[in-house]
């Protein structure tokens, strides 16, 4: 889906299209558990299809979730989240500690050294089909090609659903006050994120993990100044509906932030 910006703004034409939110109560969970079964299990294959439908891990427990559906209809489109340090045991390792023990720069940057309850992960990003369906890239979860940033008949366009999903785990992050926010994703699309602004960097090597990854370090409190003129409205949207999501559960924010270690 690659909706023209000629009616206003990113920000303006994010929300004629869309519907994002950050899942605070059960309802929103779970269709956040169901957008992934269906990505990662029914369609990809990659984790076992459950009988419940709901595709979840132990980090749920300990993360923020963002939620995009489609505005009037309501249907799913994607989500992603925000893995936070562990409460009952802040030096338990994120994802990716895990996945790139082998492949952490640890000369330039040891995440393990940092205080636990500055350290977050973005993942299990994940793009509803009909979504996401472009010529040979059915296979991945979530995509963002040259093509997103280029112009059509004259009408520029943009990847708003994973710019979104991104945005809006950074914004939570910023609210919680989570600096170093760590992504594994494949490199071509940790350039496009700098070519957009994002204080964004590598911190090891390659790793196969369904297909080649790179894990980078976003610095949370950097997002605002360092995008580019066309990406503030569309942050500035994000940001406003992640603080919303929060005023409207405000137990959640005193559960998530994490506490000092």
């Amino acid at each position: 889906m690659n909706p023209s910006t000629s009616s206003g703004n990113l920000g303006h034409r994010f929300e004629e299209l869309f519907e994002f939110s950050l899942a605070l109560d059960a309802p929103s969970v779970e269709m956040v558990y169901r957008i992934r079964h269906d990505v990662y299990c029914r369609e990809l294959g990659w984790e076992a299809v459950r009988s419940d439908g709901l595709e979840t891990d132990d980090y749920d427990r300990h993360s923020v979730h963002c939620l995009l559906r489609k505005r009037g209809s309501g249907d799913l489109v994607g989500c992603s989240r925000l893995v936070l340090a562990r409460p009952e045991q802040p030096s338990y390792p994120l994802p990716f500690e895990i996945s790139c023990r082998d492949v952490i720069n640890r000369d330039l940057l040891d995440p393990a050294q940092l205080p636990r309850n500055d350290v977050g992960e973005v993942s299990r990003l994940a793009v509803m089909s009909e979504f996401r369906q472009r010529q040979g890239e059915s296979d991945k979860p979530v995509s963002v090609g040259e093509q997103d940033f280029e112009s059509r008949g004259g009408q520029p366009r943009f990847p708003f659903i994973p710019m979104s999903l991104y945005l809006g785990a950074a914004a939570a992050a910023r609210r919680l006050s989570v600096e170093n926010v760590f992504v594994l994703t494949e490199p071509r699309l940790a350039s496009h994120f700098a070519r957009l602004g994002f204080d964004i960097h590598p911190v090891g090597g390659e790793i196969e993990h369904r297909g080649i990854r790179v894990p980078s370090l976003l610095s949370s409190s950097k997002v605002v100044g360092n995008l580019r003129p066309l990406i503030k409205p569309l942050y500035a949207v994000i940001d406003r509906l992640v603080n919303h999501s929060f005023e409207t559960h405000p137990d959640a924010l005193e559960r998530l932030r994490p506490t000092s270690h």
